[in-house]
């Protein structure tokens, strides 16, 4: 009787265990998932950081030239480039 009983009992703790290792490889498959998109999206957003950052750095030099040789074209569109609001 006592066999059957401490058998009874390991199976069911095997059986918890079985469910318990296939919940945890399902947690482990969708984390795996949503850490991969995010790392893609963080990647893309530091890509469009750098254009920004490029955009900037050629918007300085373009006016540090407008200074040493001013056009009046030039100074018409880097006026229009610094009213021109934000999108996102």
């Amino acid at each position: 009787m006592k066999c059957d009983t401490t058998n009874a009992v390991l199976t069911f703790v095997l059986g918890l265990l079985a469910v318990a290792g296939v919940i945890f490889a399902l947690q482990t498959i969708f984390l795996t998932r949503e850490f991969r998109s995010l790392q893609i999206r963080a990647a893309q957003a530091q890509a469009g950081l750098m254009q920004i950052q490029q955009l900037q750095s050629l918007a300085s030099d373009v006016a540090a030239y407008n200074q040493k040789t001013p056009s009046p074209e030039l100074a018409r569109i880097l006026e229009a480039a610094r009213t021109k609001p934000a999108t996102h």
